[in-house]
């Protein structure tokens, strides 16, 4: 189990409290585009308010590189966070992210008052985590509050570097729901534990198998990474996504479930298509009887049923990668009916970030799930069963 500090162990009135918030949103010539990452940092920016915090809220966005880019500045962010709070956030811009006018802004503020700072990835530190830009941000606060998950795998200066020139480093609400949930549902999981793996390529979700196959109870494989499986157990897969150099990766992992006694799904049937367009000529084949210059694009019909069949009963579903090209309404059949499964389920249903997310909010199944990970990259990190920097670096309970 993973016990962190959060927000609601400390009393921060009367205190600077610097938040690391992942305010990475969309911008189109200065506009927000997708402002769920702001919505999702209200509970714990209010939290802090409520108790009379002054609260410094600082997060990257894009990749600037180390260099002030305009057109990814944090600007845009105050203002639409200023709405959302009911109350104003000052910007405090400084291509250097601190200096002395933002040090003088923070020692103007009154409890309960919010100011934002410049994008840190503007300092080319920040994502090699050095030292000096690490005191800066430290010198600003009394308490630093990690609510930022996105960036959790990277140790960089605003989300691990800091904690080590402060007394006092705790978790936000989302940072604790990514740990309660993802962390420990892999850990600690209420059985029947189901994992269902989709996506690309097996190589970017080799650990995530390897960590998995030892913890769940019945593991289903999907998506591209399955025709890899298929033409392993000697199957013909045409043009389909294959990694040839994995087939015997993937034949280990067949054999590994049988002597754990893990059910391994695989599909046992696929939509496939003559070109990779929606408006291709489709048909269902048997898995592992794909014809040459055809190429699967989705699991089947018989499989979309074999699937829901298994998170039916299960009591934790963690579900990432999708079935199929789920961005192309004919071969969305397949995600959209695991994600309807996990809607159905009474299950606790985790989806870990990425497409998987996209997928289940672009169907409209968002608001069904017990917890739709905010992180693709760390989620991944985590169902890989690694530590990640910016979670270890949060004080323990």
């Amino acid at each position: 189990m993973l016990n962190k500090k959060s927000v609601d162990d400390i009393n921060v009135k009367g205190k600077k409290v610097l938040c690391r918030c992942d305010f990475n949103v969309p911008l189109i010539d200065g506009k927000i585009t997708d402002e769920n990452r702001l919505v999702a940092a209200l509970p714990t920016i209010k939290k802090l308010i409520a108790d009379g915090g002054r609260v410094i809220l600082c997060s990257h966005l894009g990749k600037p590189k180390g260099e002030p880019k305009p057109e990814l500045s944090l600007a845009p962010v105050a203002v639409r966070l200023s709405e959302l709070l009911d109350q104003e956030v000052k910007f405090v811009p400084s291509d250097v992210v601190v200096d002395d006018s933002v040090k003088a802004a923070v020692d103007a503020m009154k409890d309960g008052e919010v100011i934002l700072l410049q994008n840190t990835r503007y300092r080319a530190e920040e994502t090699k985590n050095g030292e000096a830009f690490s005191k800066e941000l430290a010198s600003l606060c009394d308490v630093f509050v990690n609510d930022a998950f996105g960036t959790a795998h990277r140790a960089h200066c605003s989300n691990v570097g800091v904690t080590q020139f402060v007394d006092t480093a705790v978790v936000g609400y989302l940072m604790q729901k990514e740990i309660d949930f993802l962390g420990n549902a892999v850990n600690n999981p209420e059985r029947p534990f189901v994992a269902i793996l989709g996506g690309a390529k097996v190589s970017s979700k080799i650990s995530v198998i390897e960590n998995l196959i030892d913890k769940v109870d019945t593991l289903i494989i999907g998506g591209g990474m399955s025709y890899t499986f298929c033409k392993a157990k000697g199957g013909s897969v045409g043009k389909s996504l294959l990694e040839e150099d994995y087939c015997e990766y993937a034949l280990n992992m067949l054999k590994k479930a049988d002597e754990k006694g893990v059910k391994l799904l695989l599909p046992v049937d696929n939509v496939i298509a003559d070109d990779f367009s929606n408006d291709a000529n489709s048909k269902v084949v048997n898995a592992g009887e794909i014809p040459e210059g055809w190429e699967g694009l989705d699991i089947g019909p018989e499989t979309a049923k074999i699937f829901a069949a298994a998170v039916k009963d299960a009591k934790t579903v963690v579900w990432n990668g999708p079935m199929g090209c789920f961005e192309m309404p004919n071969f969305a059949k397949g995600t959209e009916a695991v994600a309807k499964a996990l809607a159905e389920t009474d299950a606790v249903t985790i989806i870990g970030g990425g497409d998987s997310a996209a997928a289940v909010n672009q169907l409209g199944y968002g608001d069904k799930m017990t917890h739709i990970s905010t992180g693709g990259g760390a989620s991944l990190e985590f169902l890989e069963g690694k530590e990640l920097p910016g979670v270890a670096a949060a004080n323990d309970k």
